[in-house]
C-alpha cells in the first residue's frame, strides 16, 4: 500500500489549482482539430506546448513523434529506484471539430469556467484528463519528499484519436522498446456519474465490414423481368435478416468462440452500479430495449459481442415508384467484439458465412476495415486494485467497476507492449463529448490529479 499522505496530496492540489486551470485554459486555446487539414499546424502547435509543459513539468525526457498524419507527444521521467515498475500513460491532444454555430454558447477554443464547470472543446476528451497527470505528478512528488516518480513513467499523447489513430499502431510497434512498461493507464474515459466513482476494466473491440451484391447489369424493369432473374436487394434484405436469431444472438458460425464470459463477481458488481434503465433509454433516444436474451442492458453494452447494420440501401429511394429490379445493393455492418474473440477469424467466419448467403447469379464483394481489438483487465488483477485504491483515497468513496462499450487505440498498446491496460478517467456523461458546450467538471478534475498522486505510490507497492 501507498504511504502518500492524503491530505498533503490536497493541500498541494488545492494550493496549485489556479495556476494548473490557468495552464489547461491555454492548452484549449489551440484548435488541435486532427480531422481538418487546416488544422494541422494547430495540432503540431498543441504537441509543441504540451511537450514543453512536460519538460517545466519535471519530465526530462520530452519529445515529438512524427507519424505520416499528425505528432505524438512521449515524455519519461525515470524513478531513482532501479526496481520500480515501468508505468506508460496514454491519452490524445487532438480534438472533435467545433464552432460557434454547433450550438455553443460561447467561442469552443475561448474556454470559460462558470458554476464549478470548464467549457471548451477539449475540457474533458481528452486534454483535461491528459493534463491531470502534471499536477498529480507534482503532488506526488511532494507529499512523499520524493525527487523522481516512486515508478518510471512514460506519457504517450498521441494527435489522431479524433481521426481514427490510423498511424498509431504502426507508431506503438516502430516505438515499441521506448515504449515498453508494466502496466498503461489510459485516461481517456470516465466515470458512471458525478457521485460514483468507477473503474473501467476494458473496452469491446471492433470490426467492421461493406457487402455489396450485384444484380442485372443495370436496373432492368420488375414486371418483365420480376420473379425470374434474382434481385440483389432481396438477397441483401435475407442476408441481414438471418444475421440474427430469435434470441438476439449472431448467427455467424463460430463468431462466439473464445468469448470470455462473465463471472458472478462482475455482474454483481455491474448491478450495484445506479442504473435507471428509462433514463438510459431517454439518452438512446429509443423506446425499448433489445438484445441477446439473457442478459441485462448493461452487459448487453459492455461485455456481449454484437453485429449491427449500420446502413443499407439498394434500387430506387426516391419519390413516388419506380418499378425495377436494381442493379446492386449494399450493407455495411459493425461487430463489437469482447475480450476472447480475434478480430481476424472473426472476419473470416464473417466472409465465409456472407458468401454462403449470397445466391446464384449475384456477385459480391465483401470489404473490411483495420479492426481493434478488445482488451480487458481481470478484477483481481493487483495492479487494478492499486487503481480502485487511489482512486478511493482521492474520492473518499467506495469505487465500482464498469466497462466501456465503444472501442480505441488502447488494445493496440496491450497487443503490442504485452502489459495490462488499465482505465483512469473522471470524466461523467454530461460532459457532451464530441458536442456543443463540452465541458469538465473542475471538482472531479482535481480528484483526478489526487488519485494520480496516489497511484504512483500504489503501483510501486504491488508486488511483482
Amino acid at each position: 500500500m501507498s504511504d502518500t499522505p492524503d491530505s498533503a496530496v490536497r493541500t498541494y492540489t488545492e494550493q496549485h489549482r489556479a495556476a494548473f486551470l490557468d495552464d489547461l485554459a491555454e492548452w484549449l486555446r489551440i484548435p488541435s482539430v486532427s480531422a481538418q487539414p487546416e488544422h494541422d499546424g494547430d495540432v503540431r502547435r498543441s504537441a509543441e506546448w504540451l511537450s514543453a509543459k512536460l519538460a517545466e513539468t519535471g519530465f526530462p525526457v520530452t519529445e515529438i513523434w512524427s507519424t505520416p498524419g499528425a505528432p505524438a507527444v512521449f515524455a519519461e521521467w525515470p524513478s531513482d529506484d532501479p526496481d520500480a515498475p515501468v508505468v506508460l500513460v496514454y491519452g490524445h491532444h487532438d480534438v472533435q471539430p467545433a464552432a460557434r454555430e454547433d450550438g455553443w454558447d460561447t467561442d469552443p477554443f475561448e474556454p470559460v469556467i462558470r458554476d464549478g464547470r470548464m467549457y471548451g472543446r477539449g475540457a474533458a476528451d481528452d486534454k483535461g484528463q491528459v493534463f491531470f497527470h502534471t499536477l498529480g505528478v507534482r503532488a506526488h512528488l511532494a507529499a512523499t519528499g520524493r525527487s523522481t516518480p516512486a515508478v518510471h513513467l512514460k506519457l504517450l499523447v498521441e494527435g489522431e484519436e479524433e481521426s481514427g489513430s490510423p498511424h498509431f499502431r504502426a507508431l506503438a510497434e516502430q516505438r515499441s522498446a521506448r515504449l515498453a512498461a508494466d502496466v498503461v493507464i489510459v485516461s481517456d474515459t470516465g466515470m458512471w456519474d458525478e457521485d460514483t466513482p468507477t473503474v473501467c476494466t476494458g473496452m469491446r473491440g471492433l470490426a467492421e465490414c461493406e457487402i455489396e451484391l450485384h444484380g442485372p447489369g443495370q436496373d432492368i424493369h420488375s414486371g418483365s423481368f420480376g420473379g425470374a432473374v434474382p434481385n440483389p436487394a432481396t438477397a441483401l434484405a435475407r442476408l441481414v435478416a438471418a444475421l440474427h436469431d430469435a434470441e438476439g444472438r449472431v448467427t455467424v458460425p463460430g463468431f462466439y468462440d473464445g468469448v470470455a464470459e462473465l463471472t458472478g463477481t462482475e455482474r454483481a458488481l455491474f448491478a450495484e452500479l445506479p442504473f435507471d434503465e428509462d433514463a438510459w433509454l431517454r439518452t438512446a433516444a429509443s423506446r425499448a430495449t433489445a438484445g441477446e436474451a439473457g442478459y441485462s442492458t448493461l452487459e448487453r453494452v459492455w461485455a456481449r459481442p454484437t453485429a449491427e447494420v449500420n446502413g443499407i440501401g439498394g434500387g430506387y429511394q426516391g419519390a413516388g415508384s419506380k418499378t425495377v429490379i436494381p442493379s446492386s445493393a449494399l450493407v455495411k455492418l459493425s461487430f463489437r467484439l469482447v475480450a476472447g474473440q480475434d478480430p481476424d477469424r472473426v472476419q473470416d467466419a464473417v466472409r465465409t458465412w456472407a458468401e454462403a448467403q449470397v445466391p446464384a447469379g449475384i456477385r459480391h464483394r465483401i470489404t473490411f476495415a483495420p479492426a481493434t481489438r478488445p482488451c480487458l483487465t481481470p478484477l483481481d488483477h493487483p495492479a487494478l486494485q492499486a487503481v480502485a485504491r487511489a482512486m478511493g483515497k482521492a474520492f473518499e468513496k467506495k469505487v465500482l467497476f464498469t466497462r466501456e462499450g465503444g472501442s480505441g487505440p488502447a488494445a493496440d498498446l496491450q497487443d503490442v507492449l504485452g502489459a495490462p491496460v488499465l482505465f483512469l478517467g473522471i470524466s461523467v456523461p454530461s460532459d457532451g463529448w464530441h458536442g456543443p458546450n463540452e465541458k469538465v467538471e473542475l471538482d472531479l478534475l482535481l480528484k483526478g490529479v489526487e488519485t494520480t498522486a496516489h497511484l504512483w505510490g500504489e503501483l510501486a507497492a504491488v508486488p511483482r
